[in-house]
């Protein structure tokens, strides 16, 4: 499938000053992609670091795909940044995780591996193929079969989903929300550091807007229990996935 067929939806817009937000580009970069050929016969342009692809109703920003950012990853362009690809935009995180983030991605982690004994992986923030344009960077995920089973080839869905939230709160629960619903992920949970408490999102359906959303919401606190709906009979205390 070219770029050009891709949907096309709304590119991600987080608040003024939030993680992640969209790749900008120099133009040295836009010239070595263009030495590349990483936009074949396509005509685009650089403007104010987006790179722009004309089309007959007018200019829109280039929607990259998943080979197209594993050709840029082999060529160095992140070597310094965490990036992902939402809906053909590349986002790059410009913070590095504080110690309470990686800290609580750590200890759910283990509680996970705990209330998961076998049959899954739990993977810290490991890559989901949700897609020829999407790939995102879930901050754990469990997802069925061994570490093996994705040698070669990355997860395609997950048992459950975990982001955790300092700064990217309103699109944990917004954008990235919608995404995990519409890839049909049953299980997302959004560890929201700041208040010291987790929302659990379940059962992903179409809404009006033509968009995804979960219409089961709820938000524990500490003092609560939560368990998988994977792992119905484990009971992991909520404290455990806090620093």
């Amino acid at each position: 499938m070219a770029t050009a067929d891709l949907p096309r939806r709304p590119a991600p817009t987080p608040p003024p000053g939030r993680d992640p937000a969209p790749r900008l580009w120099t133009a040295d970069e836009f010239a070595r992609m263009r030495a590349m050929r990483l936009f074949g016969d396509r005509d685009v342009f650089l403007d104010a670091g987006t790179v722009m692809e004309r089309h007959p109703d007018g200019p829109r920003p280039f929607r990259f795909t998943r080979p197209e950012l594993y050709a840029l990853n082999d060529a160095g362009f992140f070597r310094t940044t965490r990036v992902e690809l939402i809906h053909g935009v590349i986002l790059e995180a410009r913070t590095v995780a504080n110690p309470p983030h990686r800290t609580a991605v750590r200890k759910t982690t283990k509680a996970l591996e705990r209330a998961f004994p076998t049959g899954v992986d739990v993977r810290p923030e490991g890559e989901l193929d949700l897609g020829l344009d999407t790939e995102p960077q879930p901050d754990v995920a469990v997802v069925t079969g061994s570490i093996e089973d994705y040698a070669t080839k990355h997860p395609t869905t997950a048992l459950l989903v975990v982001e955790v939230s300092d700064t990217t709160l309103f699109r944990d629960l917004t954008e990235k929300a919608e995404l995990y619903a519409a890839a049909g992920i049953t299980d997302y949970w959004v560890v929201d550091l700041p208040k010291r408490q987790v929302h659990v999102l379940r059962d992903p359906a179409p809404v009006a807007s033509n968009g995804h959303s979960y219409r089961d919401q709820r938000v524990l606190g500490p003092a609560d229990v939560v368990s998988p709906l994977a792992a119905p009979l484990a009971i992991i205390p909520v404290a455990e996935l806090l620093p």
